[in-house]
């Protein structure tokens, strides 16, 4: 039995389902929604409702600088892990992540520069699904593409 090559959408599927299962697991906490765009060598994620419990909790007792600390101590603390998530689901190397999140909103933003396109599969469907997102604010089989 031969594996077909996935869509865009499956990989962007698959990529929000496995970061949202990274941050659960290693922070104790799940964003709300995570958002995988691919284009090109380059990966776009957002991730909504992002901010920990402890994080929010020194934000909202004024000690803004130390949550912002934490935040950037945590994201640099994942970024191997996701790094490794991410090759391993697009088959390339990832060049350099760029991240940053916003207490005030509770959403990160991490940009993947990939050494090259990964492999996908056309869809017929795919300027309909340009992305996918991931809420759990929904039903687990409740995926929309946006």
């Amino acid at each position: 039995m031969t594996t077909s090559t996935p869509t865009r959408g499956q990989i962007q599927r698959t990529l929000a389902q496995r970061i949202q299962a990274l941050y659960r697991e290693q922070l104790g906490h799940q964003p709300s929604k995570v958002t995988c765009q691919l284009s090109d060598s380059n990966l776009t994620i957002i991730l909504e409702n992002s901010i920990t419990q402890p994080e929010q909790l020194l934000a909202q007792s004024g000690r803004q600088e130390l949550a912002e600390q934490v935040r950037s101590d945590l994201d640099e603390a994942i970024q191997p892990q996701l790094k490794t998530l991410i090759e391993g689901i697009l088959n390339v190397q990832v060049v350099e992540l760029l991240s940053d999140a916003t207490l005030e909103t509770g959403r990160t933003g991490i940009i993947a520069l990939l050494t090259d396109t990964p492999d996908i599969r056309n869809s017929p469907l795919a300027s309909k699904t340009k992305k996918k997102t991931i809420d759990t604010d929904k039903s687990d089989s409740e995926t929309s593409a946006q």
